[in-house]
């Protein structure tokens, strides 16, 4: 016991002790009564016709104000990313928000079968089986230490980091991009005694900008490759320069924010410690990898191209399957079926033609608009529910194409702006923290804040010009 302790009486000890854990666990309390309140409104309109009140409504009302409030506390608690009170992740509140949309019988189970898009979810699974069989044969580790050794500079090596997010982004979904590079960067600099955090910006903000380019990118971009149908070629030759720029952006304000690490900061020591390499897998992988990139430009569709070559992979003496398949971020896959399900819902529920016309005064057909709106969506809601909302009023305007690429421009380049921005962003966030370094919502927000809004400028004209 303290002499502060000694100094107040038993009895006061006794009720700050009670009153503390209250004022510390509101939060849970109230977000628990909340899901109570959703849950009972789910069940209520569940209950058959005649079985309710006449003085509540119809029951299709009731499925409709169900359906609305299950629509909006799941897409709040998803852009939170957690439930105070609970230990649910995003996954498991896109499951539980589908569950509710059966229980209040706005769908059906055949109609939630048929909400899941497969080929967003078979082309996600084949990314990360070849992004995994990369990592466990040593490849990004391989490559680090070449980068170490050939980086004479902190500039150089800040150039080299940028590119490698960027180009890996593009091709190999920037989330698995960044759950692997991240460590990697940290321990390379932390190594060769720099500081690790800017470095680590361009890590995520060069991954959020190259993967803009193609739409194997990032989850949103293959989302809009499987409802638009746009030739991955196309897509490339839109969107790829803006995502170039996007990172040669990202290297300048890192520099520019970050000087005092990259101004007359002298040459660098090449540190390359050993690794554990797999030549045979390497080789494997890289071969994969670029016959997977050869056929989505020939044109074949990327989810049977990745699956078929995630599934190959597989078939192999040297590494067991179930190391690959710790891999896989199953919680994404999960998360991504419970979104279709729960946007579903809503749009069965809640898309009445008042509300398309609606919408439609806001002019999405124009295409600084349609950019401004989605941009805004993307940091309130997070940029993959954002693609799901605007899915429907899409199918209106008058340029599908168009629309899909601005769409998808703005949903990734909007992920830079604040580091609750993309899922990658809270990766290499929650990597550096593992390790002792910590980016706050301020250090990433004084580069990606400009970066964001000098980007969706650029790539809004860029578009608006080429249409």
């Amino acid at each position: 016991m303290t002499v502060a302790d000694k100094e107040v009486p038993s009895s006061q000890r006794r009720r700050l002790t009670i009153k503390a854990p209250a004022r510390r666990h509101w939060p849970g309390v109230v977000s628990i009564a909340l899901i109570i309140l959703v849950i009972g409104i789910a069940l209520i309109a569940a209950v058959p016709r005649g079985l309710l009140p006449a003085r509540l409504g119809s029951q299709h009302d009731i499925q409709k104000i169900a359906a609305a409030v299950i629509f909006s506390a799941s897409y709040i608690a998803l852009s939170i990313g957690k439930v105070p009170g609970l230990r649910i992740d995003r996954a498991g509140v896109a499951l539980v928000g589908a569950g509710l949309m059966l229980t209040c019988g706005v769908l059906s189970l055949e109609d939630a079968y048929k909400a899941v898009d497969p080929d967003t979810i078979t082309l996600l699974l084949g990314m990360m089986i070849l992004v995994a069989n990369l990592r466990l044969s040593g490849f990004f580790a391989l490559f680090t230490n070449w980068v170490a050794e050939h980086a004479k500079t902190p500039v150089i090596l800040l150039c080299a980091v940028t590119a490698t997010s960027g180009i890996f982004s593009a091709f190999l979904v920037n989330d698995a991009i960044c759950l692997v590079l991240a460590p990697l960067v940290l321990e390379l600099t932390l190594r060769m005694g720099r500081k690790p955090m800017p470095y680590l910006l361009a890590v995520a903000m060069a991954s959020n900008a190259g993967s803009t380019a193609t739409i194997t990118g990032n989850p949103q971009n293959i989302m809009i490759g499987s409802f638009s149908h746009i030739p991955y070629v196309k897509f490339v030759l839109v969107l790829g320069p803006v995502a170039l720029v996007g990172m040669v952006a990202t290297l300048c304000l890192v520099v520019l924010f970050h000087r005092d690490e990259f101004v007359g900061s002298g040459q660098l020591k090449a540190i390359a410690p050993k690794i554990r390499l797999n030549r045979m897998l390497v080789l494997r992988a890289l071969l994969a990898t670029a016959v997977m990139i050869a056929l989505f430009f020939a044109g074949q569709p990327p989810a049977k191209v990745a699956i078929i070559i995630g599934g190959w992979l597989l078939l192999t003496r040297r590494i067991k399957s179930r190391r690959i398949y710790a891999e896989i971020d199953w919680s994404l896959l999960l998360m991504f079926a419970g979104l279709f399900i729960i946007v579903a819902g809503a749009q069965r529920a809640l898309l009445t033609p008042d509300l398309v016309g609606a919408v439609g005064h806001l002019h999405l057909e124009n295409i600084p608009i349609l950019s401004a709106v989605t941009a805004v969506l993307s940091n309130l809601v997070s940029n993959v529910p954002a693609v799901l909302l605007m899915k429907p009023f899409v199918e209106s305007l008058p340029s599908h194409d168009t629309a899909w690429l601005t769409i998808a421009m703005a949903s990734t380049l909007a992920g830079n702006f604040t580091v609750l921005g993309s899922i990658a962003n809270l990766i290499v966030v929650q990597k550096a923290a593992v390790r002792g370094v910590e980016i706050s919502f301020w250090d990433y927000f004084r580069v990606g804040a400009p970066l964001t809004v000098i980007m969706l400028v650029i790539g809004t004209e860029w578009i608006w010009l080429g249409r």
